[in-house]
């Protein structure tokens, strides 16, 4: 692993990371790795660009202001523990929910957190709709957020009824949302949200700015959300 090019590019972020953090982002490489061979968690395999479009881009949600110690975070549709696990490294305080719908991915993210020592995270096993049911997790949370390729209108669904009235949701986008995010404004006030920003970030050494989209919840959620998969693809609110 590009041991500089982590350092550096959490540095840029005002992260800096000390030997042992370090060599929890080095275990979590070689794990992601050698399970990537037995099941699918990532097309990106070079050490490089792991560093970069994986371990930096999930530290560059620091750049909201808004993960501050003790929080309590969900990460909906983990995949791959991003950006929930890099998250855990930098600041050991937050109260970790990684959620995740394929079995397979849970055992990886399990075996992650097992021989990195972490305390106060865990990975669960289900599907976004049904778990923002229950009592523990419905709006329960200081911080939802999702790095996925779902439309706005779509995320916002899945990831609103997580989170605490005065809590947000935090959104981990591409360079192009202007028209998403237009496509959006309705869905995000129907589930009790406000966008309040959108925070460019600019990943070192990667030439691609990504976008993080902030979305504080006003009020609560009303209890009809998140309804089905089928309804949520086929007809998003609008």
């Amino acid at each position: 692993m590009n041991r500089e090019l982590l350092y550096n590019g959490a540095k840029s972020y005002g992260i800096t990371l000390d030997d042992k953090q370090m060599d929890m982002f080095e275990i979590y490489m070689r794990l992601l790795k050698e399970w990537n061979e037995k099941i699918n968690l990532t097309a990106i395999t070079d050490d490089e660009e792991i560093v970069k479009k994986h371990f930096l881009d999930s530290i560059s949600i620091v750049k909201s202001g808004l993960i501050n110690d003790n929080l309590k975070i969900i990460d909906v549709g983990t995949g791959a523990g991003f950006p929930g696990i890099p998250l855990k490294i930098i600041n050991p305080s937050l109260k970790i929910t990684l959620l995740d719908s394929l079995k397979k991915r849970i055992s990886f993210l399990i075996d992650v957190i097992q021989n990195l020592g972490l305390k106060d995270i865990e990975a669960v096993h289900g599907r976004a709709e049904d778990f923002a049911r229950k009592n523990d997790f419905r709006e329960s949370f200081d911080i939802a957020t999702a790095r996925a390729v779902a439309h706005m209108n779509v995320l916002s669904e899945y990831c609103m009824p997580y989170v605490k009235v005065k809590g947000y949701f935090v959104a981990m986008k591409g360079p192009s949302i202007e028209e998403e995010i237009n496509e959006s404004k309705n869905a995000i006030g129907t589930l009790g949200g406000k966008l309040i920003d959108i925070i460019t970030t600019s990943i070192p050494e990667y030439d691609m700015d990504h976008k993080l989209i902030i979305v504080e919840k006003i009020r609560p959620t009303d209890k009809k959300y998140p309804r089905k998969p089928a309804q949520i693809e086929k007809k998003p609110i609008r």
